[in-house]
């Protein structure tokens, strides 16, 4: 038993507990997130007699007398002080991260009220955020300090909030003072929780499942194998392939497979449920890389196919061969690069409940139609009896395209006629969702005297792990893209995925061209050594122009300005030649022949516009990015717009958030509902005669098929450029990284400069210190040691916003950036540290940096 305080309240708690379960569970105070429960990413944080300390690792039985403070504590003038601060800073995001820097920004304030930019480092060094790249919170906790140093009042002033307009996120306070809803803070009356048991071996048989004493655990109300899957046993997204359970006899594909779906009453008898099934397996011989995998007659990772081979890629133009032979300069490298992980910092997590006959499912993933299907699927429903509902989502980065929580929350609740919620622990989500491919590459490049590039010829492996998941599509944009964003065309590009018993391989920003990009950028470098040209010199003579043909052979449109963000930077390298650079291009939209349509619908109720559709926002704005666009068309102002949440019952599909897709497709699907807005409000004369009617708007991007006989393929909608820059100090460490994006025309430029530095930062730890190493298909990694940057390692990052789109262009001229701002910066780090000691370094992470681990 013990006595303590919490936002002032003396409270007494009987049976000693992790302080968050207490605060989240008893009290429900939400602002404090369960990210890890590892003391390790700072979503919990708290004061504790003043100082900002980790909830999760916290027992209530060593806090009495003691003083705690949340979020939801905070005074009123403290509230709005915070929330205006992160708010006009651009500091929130996902938003996940968000109330626990809050906490740690009072904990400085309060000791230290004129803090410097180096204080606020050092005081949220605990906090890990995954998608702003801290500056813009470091921003807002200088900002917060200052305005009550000088006690000023929060201004109220707002812009008009049309395209162009840096104004606050629509969500932003919510998300600050720890108002807004994750999954995890759902709780239904009657709720249960479930939760897999997970295999103990990469590759075996099933011979029994023993659920009768876990069924005897009090609390435990039911355990589910295979057998009680009433529909498909297979789902998956693009090729059904994914085992909701493995069944008695049969084979598990990696550790994260489950075996049993243990569902009870509390967390405790859940857990102590799981630990009473008894699972008899039957061991064998895991495949566990693609090098094995590939090899002929080796085993396969799935018995029902001939091979281990998921997907083969191929871009071919032009003679390659021949033009390699007869250049002047020719390098060839192998290249290696890891396996990592996306690190959101929450946690996968889904509740479902049985409304009549409509299972209801709540989730925070990156495209609700695709969950609906998958569930419909494995519940043998017609997809108009499951209906999905989006949550606020903690960060996705491509890691929540596919099923991990959704479909057992769904079963369970199906069977059982009762809520459930489901949510992984950290180290669920680490050993199952799927990661970054890990590939292996060959890539041989050419140019002539001049130090025009001629060809090149690339050989791509990539581990694509237990499933296939979005390996397919992947590896496709790896090859695609792997010549790079320039004017030559004899390519010879294969790449290959294989099956192997390693935690799958996904989407994660970048889709494959993060890996391909560091491959032919790193060879370019040696390319302009050999000729005679510095790095800036030999890009500027090929990069691709206006009216200028890709190496896939896509026309470069005039909105084209990868020119223009190597101008941005050309200031940087004349000052500092030996600092690192690479480009990079990125395609907005799925291309290369698939159906691809943004969708949104405009509804008129109480005199206002609320907007429908199933873009899921993961972090990257989606819904303000919607307003602006029906501010820009409509002229209305933003009090009379309104986003409505993501919801399978009102929104029209407008597809998974991925693909840096959702701002160019669903943004002009906005765009045009917002004109038929607009011309039936010039004709009706108000919005109240427009009353209950609504208005839909639909884009359908045109593109070709790989391997299309034309001459000028549209392999995509559009093409984002970039070029990064990194500046070392003189003793090895990133001083500064400088990132000039091609963005066509920006929508919200301060929530862009988000996007860009958090890209930027996430893609550091990939050049630097990131790893996710296996062992026996088993991660040997925990949150806290996977290399993520922290604020007090992050460099000042400098974004440029060039673009020569125009708002009369498609979706007012944007394109997506979401995914390119981490494409280049790993090249263009490598290149800084070749320059420093002369080491061409051909793996990530780098080795033999100041950041490496001892």
């Amino acid at each position: 038993m013990s006595t303590f305080s919490v936002n002032g309240r003396e409270v007494t708690v009987d049976r000693n507990q992790k302080l968050i379960s207490y605060l989240r569970d008893t009290l429900r105070l939400t602002s404090v997130k369960n990210g890890c429960s590892e003391g390790a990413c700072g979503t919990c944080m708290v004061l504790i007699d003043g100082k900002a300390t980790k909830a999760c690792v916290q027992q209530t039985d060593k806090l009495a007398g003691k003083c705690i403070v949340t979020v939801e504590g905070l005074s009123p003038r403290e509230q709005d002080v915070y929330a205006y601060a992160f708010a006009i800073s651009g500091a929130v995001q996902c938003g996940f991260c968000t109330p626990g820097m809050v906490i740690s920004a009072k904990g400085l304030i309060d000791q230290n009220p004129d803090p410097t930019r180096a204080d606020v480092k050092e005081a949220i060094k605990n906090n890990i955020c995954r998608c702003t790249g801290y500056k813009k919170i470091e921003e807002a906790v200088l900002l917060s300090a200052k305005l009550f140093r000088e006690n000023t009042e929060v201004p109220k002033t707002e812009l008009p909030g049309a395209v162009g307009d840096s104004i606050k996120r629509i969500e932003v306070s919510d998300k600050t003072l720890g108002n807004a809803i994750y999954a995890d803070d759902l709780r239904l009356p009657g709720m249960l929780f479930g939760s897999a048991v997970r295999s103990e071996y990469p590759r075996a048989r099933v011979i029994s499942i023993d659920a009768a004493s876990a069924k005897a655990v009090p609390g435990v109300v039911a355990v589910f194998t295979a057998e009680d899957v009433p529909g498909a046993k297979k789902i998956g997204h693009l090729v059904q392939d994914y085992d909701v359970m493995i069944p008695v006899v049969g084979i598990t594909h990696f550790l994260g497979d489950a075996i049993a779906l243990v569902v009870a009453e509390t967390q405790e008898a859940l857990e102590a449920g799981k630990a009473a099934v008894k699972v008899e397996y039957e061991p064998l011989t895991p495949i566990l890389s693609a090098n094995d995998a590939r090899k002929e007659g080796f085993e396969l990772v799935h018995l029902d196919r001939t091979d281990n081979l998921l997907s083969f890629q191929s871009v071919k133009r032009g003679n390659a061969e021949k033009v390699i032979q007869a250049s002047a300069h020719v390098v060839t490298n192998r290249y290696s690069v890891p396996f990592t992980d996306h690190a959101f910092l929450e946690p996968e997590c889904a509740v479902a409940e049985v409304e009549g006959d409509v299972v209801h499912v709540y989730s925070g993933d990156q495209g609700i139609y695709q969950t609906r299907r998958e569930c419909s699927a494995l519940l043998g429903l017609p997809a108009e009896q499951v209906r999905v509902t989006a949550m606020i989502v903690g960060g996705g980065f491509g890691g929540k395209e596919d099923m991990s929580v959704q479909h057992h929350a769904a079963l369970a609740s199906y069977l059982l006629k009762r809520p459930v919620k489901v949510r992984f622990t950290r180290a669920e989500s680490l050993q199952v969702h799927p990661k970054r491919h890990a590939m292996e590459m060959e890539f041989t490049t050419a140019c002539d005297e001049s130090g025009k590039l001629t060809a090149m010829r690339a050989r791509i492996i990539a581990d694509s792990g237990a499933y296939a998941s979005l390996g397919g599509p992947v590896l496709q944009r790896a090859c695609t893209h792997a010549a790079g964003p320039y004017n030559y065309q004899n390519v010879d590009i294969e790449g290959y995925a294989y099956y192997t018993n390693n935690p799958p391989g996904g989407a994660f920003r970048g889709f494959g061209v993060t890996q391909s990009c560091f491959a032919t950028e790193c060879n370019i470098n040696q390319l302009a050594e050999l000729v005679g040209m510095t790095p800036f010199e030999f890009r500027y003579k090929n990069a691709i122009r206006p009216g200028q043909i890709l190496p896939n052979g896509q026309i470069a449109d005039e909105t084209t300005a990868l020119v223009e963000t190597l101008d941005a930077v050309r200031p940087i390298l004349e000052r500092n030649p030996k600092a690192g650079i690479a480009c990079a291009l990125k395609n907005s939209g799925l291309g290369v022949g698939v159906p691809d349509v943004g969708r949104c619908r405009i509804e008129i109720l109480d005199g206002k516009l609320h907007l429908h559709s199933s873009a899921a926002c993961i972090g990257q704005g989606m819904g303000t990015v919607q307003t602006q666009f029906v501010q820009e068309i409509t002229g209305l102002p933003l009090e009379q717009i309104v986003y409505d949440v993501p919801d399978t019952a009102n929104a029209p599909n407008a597809g998974n958030t991925t693909a840096s897709r959702q701002t160019l497709f669903t943004g002009e699907a906005t765009v045009r509902a917002a004109k038929l807005v607009k011309a039936a409000l010039l004709e009706a004369g108000s919005l109240y005669a427009l009353e209950g009617r609504s208005f839909l708007g639909e884009y359908e991007g045109k593109t070709d098929a790989m391997g299309s006989e034309k001459p000028n393929p549209v392999s995509h909608i559009a093409y984002g450029y970039a070029t990064h820059v990194v500046e070392l100090d003189g003793e090895g460490r990133i001083s500064c990284v400088t990132a000039a994006h091609d963005v066509g025309q920006a929508v919200n430029p301060i929530s862009l400069e988000g996007q860009i530095e958090g890209g930027v930062v996430m893609s550091l730890g990939y050049a630097l210190t990131e790893d996710f190493p296996l062992e026996n298909g088993k991660p040997l990694r925990k949150f806290g040691t996977l290399g993520l940057f922290k604020a007090n390692m992050t460099p000042d990052i400098r974004p440029i916003i060039v673009g020569k789109a125009k708002k009369d262009d498609l979706a007012c001229g944007a394109k997506g950036v979401g995914e390119i701002c981490s494409i280049p910066t790993a090249p263009a780090v490598q290149l800084a540290y070749y320059h420093r000691d002369g080491v061409f370094r051909t793996k990530l992470p780098l080795e033999n940096t100041i950041y490496s681990k001892k």
